[in-house]
């Protein structure tokens, strides 16, 4: 095998925008600064958001949504 075939593996510090801090190691050789990690990210936090862009939302829930079950015809006597 080849001599200095790969690269450094160093360890790194990674920052999120939100404060969140942590050490791993990367051959990529410096520090990241990151806007979403799990911490922070809506899908794992729970906190999701729908962004209503021109009534999008509304007009699905004004077609789909919320419908109450037809009721049944009563039988003729």
């Amino acid at each position: 095998m080849k001599a200095d075939a790969h690269p450094e593996y160093r360890e790194i510090s990674i920052t999120c925008s939100c404060g969140n801090k942590w050490q791993t190691r990367s051959t990529m050789g410096k520090d990241l600064n990151i806007e979403v990690c799990s911490s922070c990210h809506p899908f794992y936090t729970g906190k999701q958001k729908i962004l209503d862009t021109a009534g999008r939302v509304e007009k699905f829930n004004q077609k789909y949504g919320k419908r109450t079950p037809a009721k049944p015809k009563a039988a003729a006597a």
